[in-house]
C-alpha cells in the first residue's frame, strides 16, 4: 500500500483490492470489466496520490461500470460493496 495511511485505510484498500481480484478471476465478467478492475487494483497501488483521491478515482471507475448493460447481477453488487467501503475514505 502507499504513503503512511491508517489502518483502516489499510483494511479498506485491502478488502477493496480483494473484491477486484475476484472480479478479475470470475470467468463470467466480460473483459472490458475487467480491465476497469485492474485499472482500479493498479490505482491502489499509487503512491503519489492521496488516500481521497485513490478512493474517488476508484469509486468513479467503478461507478462507471455498474451502468454498463453486460455486467452480471453478482458484479454489480460486487461493484456497490467497493463504493460503500470507500466512500468514506476522504482526505
Amino acid at each position: 500500500m502507499a504513503m503512511d495511511f491508517s489502518d483502516d485505510v489499510k483494511k479498506a484498500f485491502e478488502s477493496v483490492e480483494e473484491l477486484l481480484n475476484g472480479m478479475l478471476g470470475d470467468r463470467s465478467v466480460p473483459r472490458n470489466i475487467k480491465r476497469v478492475a485492474q485499472k482500479s487494483i493498479d490505482e491502489l497501488h499509487k503512491e503519489d496520490e492521496t488516500q481521497g483521491v485513490i478512493s474517488s478515482n476508484i469509486m468513479y471507475m467503478v461507478d462507471d461500470v455498474s451502468t454498463d448493460p453486460n455486467i452480471p447481477f453478482h458484479c454489480r453488487t460486487t461493484v456497490y460493496r467497493i463504493i460503500s467501503i470507500l466512500e468514506n475514505i476522504k482526505d
